[in-house]
């Protein structure tokens, strides 16, 4: 099934960020204001076809009219090994005081809260990104959208256990630091210096227990409010910049 990347916007910066695009298509009264040119005039520079077609046929493709008038046909996202991460974190570290990241993200489903994560990973500084290769929200068309183009710089990798994943991180000097509200510790009293892998849970069910038994480590965000828990994507760039915090 094509991957698009759907609006004027989201085309641009993926134009802007390299994102292996096959072609774009373009409704074929798209009026010529700025967002357009900029968009043909990058397609150009990059030598990505434009083809002009009927609006009508945009809206089929994609099954709504939230495109602008532009679609991207992306190509698949060229995912990097588990090594290549480890490698390019321990070479981070070495330049910043020992300091590297890595999110691991235990099944989480929602496209839009894996692309949000990945936004605030690249902000932080985080060295790469691991997901399970089934059963989880992958890099897509609409990941490029979410994550406001970070996913073009932050490495990521699939994985077809977690478990022995993190065993791998650790053996090469990382802590892993599972982010659980079930845990008896506040963030901030954890010990986030250094070379760190931080776990991110399941919007529904959370980090699982098999996951939890390869942790080192576990914290929680306090929460003084009513409502019991935050969005995912919205824990894990609060506890992303208490690592940043404790490192900075």
């Amino acid at each position: 099934m094509t991957d698009y990347i759907e609006g004027k916007r989201a085309v641009i910066e993926a134009l802007r960020t390299e994102v292996p695009i096959k072609c774009i298509l373009m409704a074929d009264n798209a009026k010529r204001e700025p967002l357009v040119n900029d968009i043909l005039r990058k397609a150009r520079q990059r030598e990505v076809e434009v083809h002009m077609v009927p609006r009508a046929e945009l809206d089929k493709r994609v099954g709504n009219e939230a495109h602008q008038g532009v679609l991207a046909s992306a190509e698949p996202f060229p995912y990097q090994g588990i090594g290549d991460i480890v490698a390019a974190s321990l070479a981070y570290a070495e330049e910043h005081d020992g300091r590297a990241l890595v999110v691991v993200c235990d099944h989480l489903t929602d496209a839009g809260n894996f692309g949000a994560i990945l936004r605030s990973a690249e902000a932080v500084g985080a060295t790469g990104a691991i997901i399970p290769n089934k059963r989880s929200a992958r890099v897509e068309a609409s990941t490029y959208k979410s994550s406001a183009g970070a996913v073009a710089h932050l490495p990521i990798a699939q994985t077809s256990n977690i478990p022995s994943t993190l065993e791998r991180l650790k053996k090469e000097g990382f802590w892993v630091c599972a982010c659980t509200e079930q845990s008896s510790n506040e963030l901030w009293d954890v010990d986030l210096k250094g070379k760190i892998a931080l776990v991110l849970g399941n919007e529904h069910d959370g980090i699982s227990d098999l996951v939890l038994q390869h942790c080192d480590m576990a914290g929680r965000l306090p929460m003084m409010g009513l409502v019991g828990s935050l969005n995912v994507a919205q824990a894990a760039t609060a506890c992303m910049y208490e690592w940043l915090r404790q490192n900075w």
